[in-house]
């Protein structure tokens, strides 16, 4: 179910999704930052505050997207080129 089950995703909470070729917004009820990582975690593009009801295809090469609140990806700097390092929550 991803996000669509919340009314907001929590500042500096993401979703990590892998393997992933595309997400949608169907369903959701907030608009979501989607950071398209290829399998290095290199940013490969970031589709900033995707309205409820969309579409985002992946970029040739991804093979994972992260998910974050809107406008979260400008406020921490992240651009195509950067790579990153995920750190999963094991609460």
């Amino acid at each position: 179910m991803g996000l669509m089950t919340l009314r907001s995703l929590p500042p500096g909470e993401g979703l990590w999704i892998d393997p992933c070729a595309g997400v949608h917004t169907l369903g959701m009820r907030f608009p979501i930052d989607v950071v398209f990582l290829d399998p290095d975690l290199s940013i490969l593009r970031v589709a900033e505050a995707v309205p409820p009801g969309r579409v985002r295809l992946a970029p040739r090469g991804t093979r994972s997207v992260l998910e974050l609140p809107a406008r979260a990806a400008a406020e921490a700097g992240l651009r195509p080129g950067i790579r990153l390092r995920i750190q999963p929550h094991r609460g």
